[in-house]
């Protein structure tokens, strides 16, 4: 919804013009702060506080002489607007430029109108009035959620109830100079009066349903974790752990450890580096960087230098990364010609058998499909919630035959799960128990040994074959667990697909009935994908939206928690292969030394089909 265009106020003084001076901004700091005090700041040591004073001064029309911010909640624990703070100590100006741009974008699409100032040292606040007052827990998460878009957002002023506070238009800043209001004052004073109703607040919220389940999903993590601690059982360590890398961050934000890189140049080297060696383009860079990356953009400084020096700069990054990537002969011993590099190494045949054309393995996996559609689920339905694991390995494998076009595969567990989004251990225990229900479709022919994996062959059993050929092709493409359904799930996954590949747009029941889950189960998960706009209901049946999945997992956390996936299994193998490699001679590849920035892989964009093959 488009917000109607906002009309000076009458109640607005008529002398006040566009360009506000601070005591006339000022003006505006009762109608932003959640009660009628303030507090003034000071050094306290190294640092610029606004402690809490025994007797608080009270908001009038005088504009305090030293700098001042305003509590943001009441005495009832309630806030009456919401506040933006878009800080330069998190990012650099030109990210903050960009992320104010960002949310400005957003509420206007959501109808939410808003009044803007910037701080003497390139700072922005953004402040939403509300007409109802909010609940304290609530606007925290509704601004912890916006901090998610906006990687300059500092949340911590709604993130205090006792002493959340923040400089309004007018202030004096502790550097010299004032808050200075950009929307005009006469507009600013009546937003500030007006204010925005429940209704908008709702789809604000709606737009940002993909950032708030983030922050539950991760807030539900900790308290397990909190748990487990307490009651000191062991918490399996996720993928998830951790924190960002530190080329990642600087992409991000610009900021940079000046003990590691002397300039801004040094930065932009070590990302453009860490790009190329993860397979972008520089096509793909460069279109990020009024995206994503516009903390590597703020690192040039301007754009004209930006398109002077990035295609240098990515050249020499891409020379750089091509010298440090060892030629495939040094991987392996002198003399060894079948020695297998890491446990997804083709397996080379030692003859007897014939390779199928990718024509015969496209119509095998089709085949394939129709017969995991039309027996094997109903089969596996009976092993209870083991039977959902089951069932997208299944899926998994046959996305891995049709990608590298084979039916043999020695595709290690760790590659399976970042496909599936679990645990190897868990992959380990689902494979065999998977080979014996699968009725002859999935054989196992050969153990792991040494960097190999196991070796498994996909083929349609003979009893099979009559039924795969009367059934229809389904349309699509079949998937494991795609990013986006880490954080949905299993089952919203299995529902997803039933959807996206079905005959015809299913009902409820028809979901309930073709898939075998519980219809709680099968509820809650449409539930959860319609608000997030992924799926639509027509009538009483379900249709795929047009929605962006990838994006999707990209707001919603799941690629960072991909990324990182990918990262461990890098490291785990290495420290896998060097034990191997005591064993053998004392040469050691500079391909299994691990480095803390140059390993962690992040996945340039691409086809969402083909990501999890990275790994």
């Amino acid at each position: 919804m488009v917000p109607e265009p906002v009309t000076a106020s009458t109640h607005a003084p008529a002398s006040v013009g566009i360009q506000a001076t601070p005591q006339q901004a000022w003006a505006l700091a009762s109608l932003i702060a959640g009660d009628a005090s303030y507090r003034l700041g000071r050094w306290i040591g190294q640092k610029f506080q606004y402690p809490r004073p025994m007797d608080p001064p009270q908001i009038t029309g005088t504009l305090p002489g030293r700098p001042a911010a305003v509590t943001l909640h009441g005495s009832d624990g309630r806030v009456a607007t919401l506040c933006l703070d878009l800080d330069t100590s998190k990012a650099l100006k030109h990210v903050v430029d960009a992320d104010a741009a960002q949310l400005a974008t957003m509420l206007r699409k959501a109808g939410v109108a808003f009044v803007e100032d910037f701080s003497p040292s390139g700072g922005r606040h953004l402040y939403i009035p509300l007409r109802e007052r909010m609940d304290a827990a609530e606007a925290r998460e509704l601004v912890e959620a916006l901090s998610l878009v906006a990687t300059s957002l500092d949340p911590s002023p709604h993130q205090n109830i006792t002493d959340g506070c923040i400089r309004v238009p007018g202030s004096a800043h502790k550097f010299g100079g004032h808050q200075t209001l950009i929307t005009p004052l006469a507009q600013a004073y009546d937003v500030l009066r007006r204010r925005n109703s429940p209704g908008a607040i709702r789809s604000l919220k709606a737009d940002l349903a993909p950032e708030l389940t983030r922050n539950r999903a991760r807030k539900a993590r900790e308290s397990k974790m909190v748990t487990a601690q307490r009651s000191a059982t062991p918490w399996p360590i996720t993928a998830a752990a951790g924190s960002e890398a530190p080329l990642r961050r600087i992409a991000r934000t610009g900021l940079y450890d000046t003990a590691r890189y002397k300039s801004p140049s040094e930065a932009r080297m070590a990302v453009l580096s860490h790009f190329a060696s993860c397979g972008w383009t520089r096509e793909q860079v460069q279109n990020e960087l009024g995206g994503q990356f516009c903390g590597l953009a703020g690192l040039y400084g301007t754009t004209s230098k930006q398109e002077r020096l990035l295609p240098t700069e990515w050249a020499k990054a891409q020379a750089f990364t091509a010298n440090r990537t060892a030629p495939k002969d040094t991987l392996r011993r002198v003399g060894e010609k079948t020695a297998l590099i890491n446990n997804t190494s083709p397996t080379e045949l030692t003859g007897g058998a014939s390779k199928r054309s990718p024509a015969a393995i496209h119509q095998l996996v089709n085949d394939l499909e129709n017969i995991v559609f039309a027996v094997l689920d109903h089969r596996l339905q009976t092993r209870g919630r083991e039977s959902l694991g089951l069932r997208l390995l299944m899926r998994g494998l046959l996305g891995y035959m049709r990608a590298m076009q084979t039916d043999v595969l020695d595709v290690g567990c760790r590659t399976l799960a970042v496909a599936m989004g679990k645990h190897h251990v868990t992959i380990a225990r689902l494979l065999p128990i998977l080979a014996k229900a699968s009725d002859g479709i999935l054989t196992k022919v050969a153990d792991a040994r040494h960097k190999a994996a196991d070796v498994y062959v996909i083929q349609l059993p003979e009893h099979y074959q009559q039924l795969a050929r009367e059934l229809t092709w389904r349309k699509g493409q079949i998937h494991a667990v795609r990013p986006v359904f880490r954080a949905l799930g299993d089952v919203a996954a299995l529902i997803y697909e039933a959807i996206e590949r079905g005959r015809h747009s299913p009902t409820t029941a028809d979901l309930v009935r073709t898939t075998g889950i519980s219809r709680n189960a099968v509820a809650i998960a449409l539930a959860d994908m319609e608000s997030l706009a992924m799926i639509k209901r027509h009538g009483r049946h379900w249709k795929v939206a047009t929605v962006n999945l990838i994006n999707l997992a990209a707001r919603l956390g799941v690629l960072d928690d991909y990324q990182a996936h990918i990262s461990r299994n890098r490291r785990e193998r290495a420290a896998w292969h060097a034990y191997l490699d005591r064993f053998r001679d004392g040469y050691v590849n500079e391909l299994d030394l691990y480095d803390a920035e140059r390993d962690e892989y992040w996945m340039p964009p691409g086809d969402e089909s083909a990501l999890w093959l990275a790994a």
